[in-house]
């Protein structure tokens, strides 16, 4: 089922339900908000002025006015300053006084201004200070959090000395594992035995290892973790991808399951304002319990009218004169507080109806680099990306960039991925760091050094499409029929696969070729952008048919979040299976219009999803299980008779056995029964045993009903259509053959080499055909 639906201009997030599942109950957090709780950092520079109580409550009335708040976070340290007691403790008791949680904050630099000048961790006065910021802390606080700045960059003569012959990754990783436990939450525990230490990670994830963030040993020893999911303008110096926002998130959820406590935003980058918003979005969407807001001192910031962006007004939604109307001060002010309040605001009303966020996997080992954040770029391009540290089995497809070739035993791990009929795709940065380390045993390609300058395409067997700008992407070669093109990309008269297939054992592995320039993925062609979403979204329920810089968000309650950032309105086709029967549009619950597409054809033959659906039948034998099936195809009418198979069969260890009828309608030799497939499926060491009736027609009914069949419906149906090929009513028939052939080979028993196809009569015609099929 194809769905249409305009999205607006840039930073617009227009969220879908699918309406077939009852909704999910959201409001189950005690807190201001339903879905979040909201707290504010506030840096040591600001909690020193808390020193005057005046200062203190106006501050507080400005912010509380505008933004529902449950927490803050007061900094003990940063910068060498150093925050007193009593300031602490007064500042403490004016927040809780207010019904607000309180915990402490540490950011262990020594001068932020100068490139954020970290401490020194071989230096004995400078771990000295180090521990005793961490047992200031904890005298004052059952909680505190450590800011970004948990890592060396230091490489004095002291670092050298002590890092001998590791490298500086090896070096700061062990280092900094032993100063977390060491100097900051060994010290804190026995200070204040009930302290929670939090350690937060910035965004740039991919850099951690070189700098002693330990995601593979600190999660563990910390009792929990946050995250970091600022990405301001993708145009700055980190250079961070939207998505990022999201799946950094995710991906940190993995780390520590259940105890990532929550998403850091600040509004650096937030010109136009929207960015701001849709930060905090991202971070709402990826189901982060608790949203920190940095810092108190942006909150009070006023929002200028400048950052009001040129797409306004259009419809999208983020409204920024709405949001400067909803409360200025009385100076007329709409301050950074209120653009959060406004924004959250907003997505609460939504977020409540999005299940646990679900994702194509993409296998991230510890300490490994490469490709750098590629994941997010396929993020924006409509792949809804689910990053994990180990890798994962049983998944439809795994997705494995450069980063994964790290793992040294990475090739047997697709070989089983494979041999259990799912499918891999990798990059072809990926694919060139294996070449020489065995990936040649699944497909024999070489990416090369050389390069193509590109700006044609062709996906599938359709037409060519030229895009306006010429990309860059490496030349890679393979043996013809050995491996196929399903993206090409065409130059003059040479042509380069941009998307590559190769069949191994029960599944497929893909290649896709990454362009020089990551960003060049947004510019591909929306056929082609369509069939890499087809291959890699295969186990999702929805998919998205658009141009680039549009994202998909997943939730496994059947709900989905549609999110454009473009600075243009766009339209996308939203494409579901045939059991969908609408889309709800949430919170305006406005019902999407769709309609069934045609399938695409080839050769003029035309393919179709399967859908299946099956009804147990009552028998008395535990040992085996039956089903009325019905499976969707191409023709007249479905596929429809009785699967048995053995319980609890291992996979790749049963034959198929399909028994196909003889002629006629009502007697009883045409009819599919139970007892006849189960007594195939018990024959032997056991089968997967299907009794097909020719025509299509409902299994078990009441015998009048067959009788009304052949004298009416069906009366003489050997001569209906016999003048040609297209309309000749056994092609059905053998279309319904094929189809059930087709779903008898994906059951992963089946031993992929046997295969009985048993009739007499009519059913001994049909019995002929599927070899050749298969084969052919």
């Amino acid at each position: 089922m194809k769905y249409s639906k305009p999205i607006q201009p840039m930073r617009t997030n227009k969220i879908l339900f699918l309406s077939v599942l009852l909704l999910l109950a959201g409001n189950i957090l005690a807190q201001q908000y339903d879905n979040f709780r909201v707290a504010i950092y506030c840096r040591a520079y600001e909690v020193e002025k808390m020193k005057d109580p005046q200062w203190l409550q106006s501050a507080w009335d400005d912010i509380s006015k505008q933004l529902k708040v449950d927490k803050i976070y007061l900094e003990t340290h940063r910068d060498l300053l150093i925050v007193d007691g009593g300031t602490i403790e007064s500042a403490k008791k004016f927040f809780q006084d207010k019904g607000l949680k309180v915990g402490g904050g540490i950011t262990y630099t020594i001068d932020e201004m100068n490139n954020f000048e970290t401490f020194c961790y071989t230096n004995p006065e400078q771990r000295q200070k180090v521990k005793e910021i961490a047992e200031h802390t904890a005298r004052y606080f059952d909680e505190f959090i450590l800011d970004d700045f948990f890592f060396t960059s230091c490489k004095c003569d002291l670092c050298i000395a002590a890092k001998g012959d590791k490298s500086w990754t090896d070096f700061r990783l062990e280092l900094m594992k032993n100063a977390a436990t060491d100097l900051v939450i060994g010290p804190a525990k026995a200070v204040n035995p009930n302290v929670e230490v939090v350690i937060k990670y910035p965004n740039w994830h991919e850099h951690f290892q070189g700098l002693g963030f330990n995601l593979q040993d600190e999660p563990p020893l910390f009792d929990g973790i946050y995250t970091g999911t600022e990405t301001r303008d993708r145009s700055s110096d980190q250079h961070l991808q939207q998505y990022l926002g999201y799946s950094i998130f995710r991906y940190f959820e993995h780390l520590k399951p259940g105890n990532n406590r929550g998403g850091w935003v600040d509004t650096g980058g937030s010109n136009p304002l929207d960015r701001y918003a849709e930060q905090l979005w991202l971070t709402a969407f990826a189901k982060a319990p608790e949203i920190t807001l940095f810092d108190i001192r942006q909150m009070l910031m006023p929002v200028r009218k400048e950052t009001r962006s040129a797409w306004q007004g259009s419809g999208n939604s983020f409204d920024f004169d709405a949001m400067m109307d909803s409360y200025p001060d009385d100076n007329g002010e709409v301050k950074y507080s209120r653009a959060a309040g406004y924004s959250l605001e907003l997505v609460d009303k939504v977020l409540g109806e999005l299940g646990n966020p679900v994702g194509v996997k993409s296998y991230k080992p510890f300490h490994s680099h490469g490709e750098d954040f590629l994941q997010n770029y396929f993020g924006m391009i409509g792949i809804p990306m689910d990053i994990v540290p180990d890798f994962p089995e049983n998944e439809p497809i795994v997705v494995l960039t450069e980063t994964a070739s790290f793992d040294p035993q990475i090739v047997s791990k697709i070989e089983d991925q494979l041999k259990n009929g799912n499918n891999v795709l990798v990059t072809s940065g990926f694919y060139k760091a294996m070449q020489g380390r065995g990936i040649e045993n699944i497909a024999e390609l070489n990416v090369s050094d050389r390069k193509a300058s590109v700006k044609e395409f062709s996906a599938g067997w359709g037409p060519a499409t030229t895009i306006e700008k010429e990309i860059i992407i490496p030349q890679i070669t393979y043996y013809t029929n050995d491996s196929w093109e399903q993206v090409s990309a065409k130059d003059d008269t040479n042509g380069w696969p941009v998307l590559h297939a190769a069949d191994y054992s029960k599944g497929k592995f893909y290649v896709l070729t990454i362009p020089d320039n990551f960003i060049d993925l947004y510019a591909l062609p929306e056929n082609a952008l369509t069939l890499v979403r087809q291959i890699t979204n295969a186990g999702m329920k929805v998919n998205l048919e658009g141009p680039g810089e549009v994202s998909l968000f997943m939730y496994d309650n059947n709900s989905f979040v549609v999110e454009s950032f473009l600075d243009h309105e766009v339209s996308v086709n939203i494409v579901t299976d045939l059991k969908t029967k609408q889309l709800k549009e949430i919170p305006s619950n406005e019902v999407l219009k769709g309609a069934d597409r045609i399938a695409p054809s080839f050769r003029n033959r035309k393919s179709i999803e399967m859908v299946v659906t099956k009804t147990p039948v009552e028998h008395t034998d535990t040992a085996f299980v039956c089903d009325d099936v019905e499976i969707n195809c191409t023709g007249p009418k479905p596929a429809r008779g009785y699967f048995a198979k053995p319980v609890n069969a291992p996979k790749g260890t049963l034959p198929i056995v399909l028994n196909v009828h003889a002629a006629g309608v009502k007697g009883s030799w045409c009819l599919s029964r139970p007892e006849t497939a189960l007594r195939y499926a018990a024959m032997g060491k056991g089968a997967l045993s299907f009794d097909l009736n020719a025509h299509g027609m409902l299994n078990g009914q009441p015998q009048e009903y067959y009788n009304q069949l052949e004298a009416g419906e069906l009366n003489r149906y050997w001569e209906m259509g016999a003048e040609t090929h297209e309309e000749n009513y056994f092609r059905g028939m053998y279309l319904r053959l094929l189809r059930t052939l087709d779903f008898l080979c994906r059951q992963p028993e089946w031993d992929g080499k046997r295969i009985l196809v048993t009739g007499e009569r009519q059913g001994a015609d049909r019995r002929w055909l599927p070899p050749g099929s298969i084969t052919g």
